[in-house]
């Protein structure tokens, strides 16, 4: 008696049952979720690179303290008196934080409907724009002064740390600078996502407490 083979049924892998809501692998879905609630846990781009940035930032300038008090036990150190104008330039950039978050607020208003009844944001922000400017020419003037008391990049060591630590601030600060002039750019042609402005805020602020912080290490250490 002839005995039959029944040839096994052939499996496509892209249509594979999958009971783990993944569709094969094609769709990354939670097991009984959907694509939408997926969407809401993934971070975008921007929160993500932001975080990024920040932590490089942060590497960097922990990297330059550890250096920085490590040779201001030499004995070649030499202290000198901050230039006055920095603390100013303190209160800039603290002052530019705070109308910062006010554009926040106007912003968050301004998309959620209630155009008629809130200001323009991007008036707040060009006052958080001018406050930054100030910042940075503070700085310089801070260097002149230094300069005119004979103190150069090379003068001294510890004369090379406050520029180095001080320059590398400014130029991250020139960084955000852009960041907000592309928010304006983008909230003037209605195309501002919120988490383009969330990236550039947590930026700027960050800016600020790194300011605090630099300002305090050098009145402790020169």
């Amino acid at each position: 008696m002839a005995t039959t083979v029944h040839e096994p049924p052939k499996i496509d892998p892209d249509h594979s049952p999958d009971h783990s809501g993944n569709g094969g692998w094609r769709n990354l879905v939670p097991a009984g979720g959907t694509p939408r609630v997926a969407q809401e846990y993934s971070p975008p781009p921007s929160s993500t690179a932001i975080w990024v940035v920040l932590f490089a930032i942060t590497m960097m300038f922990a990297a330059f303290t550890s250096a920085f008090i490590v040779r201001k036990a030499s004995l070649d150190w030499q202290t000198f008196t901050l230039p006055s104008i920095l603390y100013f330039n303190t209160l800039l950039l603290i002052a530019s934080s705070v109308t910062l978050e006010i554009a926040r607020r106007r912003i968050t208003a301004f998309m959620g409907g209630l155009k008629t009844q809130v200001e323009s944001p991007a008036r707040w922000l060009y006052i958080t724009l001018f406050l930054g400017l100030l910042f940075v020419a503070g700085q310089y003037v801070a260097w002149r002064q230094l300069r005119a008391e004979g103190l150069y990049l090379a003068t001294n060591p510890s004369s090379s740390f406050f520029y180095l630590l001080t320059a590398t601030h400014a130029l991250h600060v020139l960084g955000g600078l852009g960041g907000l002039i592309y928010v304006i750019r983008k909230l003037s042609k209605s195309v501002l996502r919120r988490n383009q402005f969330v990236a550039t805020a947590r930026y700027w602020h960050f800016m600020g407490a790194l300011w605090v912080y630099l300002l305090l290490l050098l009145w402790m250490k020169l």
